[in-house]
């Protein structure tokens, strides 16, 4: 996903001079033919995230659209008050974009997993939180919120991530991607582990059970939309999210649940309260959280029989 990203910026930045990209000491050598064709367009702030937001509050104040990147931990919770003050509380259209997001930097530590971000932003004004969930849905999401021009934090992956969706089938911001159809239950899966729903969507259809998926990429604005829809259609749900079951997009639906009185069956999916104190591969620790594509339909199966 960051090689789509960075050519994407490079696309951007070649038709929109107000653009620029603010990087953390990361993806050098990913930005060159940005650097070379928009030499003006692109800063390297260092290792001082706070201080490249702030800077990037500024030029969005002044007229224009800046995108700052590195990675997920550093460019979130590091600098954490000027995402509040400087950019939410002022309302600076900064598109800050965190690569490696969740657990993709797993063999590093927690030092380096994301899994408190939409918990963190659902809770601050003015900011919408999105997650692709491949290069097509990342490249729609970017240009839409960079035209939009508002306050937005933006979760990718790594590299390596399944391409699971075209460009021209990925929908605006607030709505969800049906990618398999089924009456008996209903998955809605949040960014880059959409490709675990997919594969539990496989495996559940070869168990007799035709499982809807759908892929969302909005964690704020709340897709009430499709909650409404989905609910409404269907008796069981589950939701998968590489992030704590703490103030997530599950937590969001099962809010939005209770307050319409829903006698839906509800799965939400995780991760524990509790660091990983372990290191392997992101599948390594997706199966350690019970968030891979076997406990998706387990949990498809238990929604199915409460």
């Amino acid at each position: 996903m960051r090689n789509a990203f960075a050519d994407e910026m490079t696309t951007i930045a070649e038709s929109d001079s107000r653009v620029v990209l603010l990087s953390g000491d990361i993806g050098n050598r990913l930005f060159d033919k940005l650097k070379a064709q928009s030499p003006l367009q692109f800063m390297n702030c260092g290792v001082a995230e706070a201080n490249m937001m702030g800077v990037a509050a500024g030029m969005g104040l002044s007229g224009l659209r800046p995108v700052v990147y590195t990675i997920t931990p550093f460019t979130t919770t590091r600098c954490l008050e000027q995402i509040r003050v400087d950019v939410a509380y002022h309302e600076s259209p900064v598109v800050i974009v965190g690569t490696g997001s969740g657990l993709s930097y797993a063999s590093l530590g927690p030092t380096h997993h994301s899994l408190e971000d939409f918990a963190i932003f659902r809770a601050i004004p003015n900011l919408q939180v999105l997650a692709p969930w491949d290069s097509a849905s990342l490249r729609v999401l970017l240009k839409q919120a960079i035209h939009e021009g508002k306050p937005t934090y933006m979760r990718i992956g790594k590299k390596g991530e399944i391409d699971l969706t075209q460009s021209a089938n990925v929908p605006g911001i607030g709505a969800g991607l049906t990618v398999r159809e089924g009456a008996d239950c209903c998955i809605l899966a949040v960014g880059t582990i959409a490709s675990e729903a997919v594969n539990a969507g496989k495996y559940l259809k070869s168990q007799g059970i035709h499982a809807e998926v759908v892929l969302v990429h909005t964690v704020k604005p709340t897709p009430i939309t499709l909650f409404e829809d989905v609910l409404a259609r269907h008796m069981a749900v589950v939701s998968i999210e590489e992030h704590s079951r703490i103030g997530g997009f599950g937590e969001s639906l099962l809010s939005f649940a209770a307050s319409q009185g829903s006698r839906c069956k509800i799965e939400v999916l995780g991760t524990g309260d509790s660091f990983m104190h372990l290191v392997g591969s992101q599948d390594y620790a997706r199966r350690h959280f019970q968030i891979a594509s076997n406990s998706v339909s387990d949990a498809a199966v238990r929604a199915l029989r409460q």
